[in-house]
């Protein structure tokens, strides 16, 4: 700012900085503490090494009874499996995630937020079945710690809703 002050006006460097001194605006921009960059990114050797869980809502434009998506989705690869689902009790979950394991094999670290239906016993027991996979969770109300299947929730709402607005259906 100080440099396009300097150059529109042709103002001496004291007094544009007597300008920002006395600027609102500029001491609460000085005042916010700045935001850092992600401290240590998460990195993922290969494929099923991995995966993201997460629930997409569709109960205000449900097909029938299958008012859930679960998104389950490979950090390295960016592989999604969807699977529809009725109700989001862990029991669904749970049914839906092993039928993916037994396909392609359990994950060596399976990350999910915070939702009851990721805490609760029945999904710990997949961890029972399969001890080599581990079960992590996000931080509480911080999305932002699987921004990957975060991302890819958008992507396949806006998708299922355009194809429903194209299909009249």
């Amino acid at each position: 700012m100080l440099y396009y002050i300097k150059k529109k006006w042709k103002l001496s460097k004291q007094a544009c900085e007597l300008f920002v001194q006395c600027c609102e605006t500029c001491t609460r921009k000085k005042a916010l503490p700045k935001k850092g960059v992600v401290v240590k990114p998460i990195t993922t050797n290969g494929f099923n090494m991995r995966e993201q869980v997460d629930l997409i809502d569709f109960q205000s434009c449900c097909d029938g009874d299958f008012k859930w998506i679960l998104n389950y989705q490979d950090h390295a690869t960016k592989f999604l499996h969807l699977r529809p689902l009725k109700s989001k009790h862990a029991k669904n979950v749970a049914d839906e995630l092993s039928k993916i394991f037994f396909t392609w094999g359990a994950p060596q670290i399976l990350q999910c937020d915070n939702g009851r239906e990721f805490v609760a016993s029945v999904v710990n027991e997949l961890a029972v079945i399969w001890p080599h996979c581990k079960i992590v969770h996000g931080r509480p109300r911080h999305p932002q710690s699987q921004g990957s299947v975060e991302r890819s929730n958008a992507d396949v709402e806006n998708m299922i809703q355009a194809w429903m607005v194209d299909n009249k259906s």
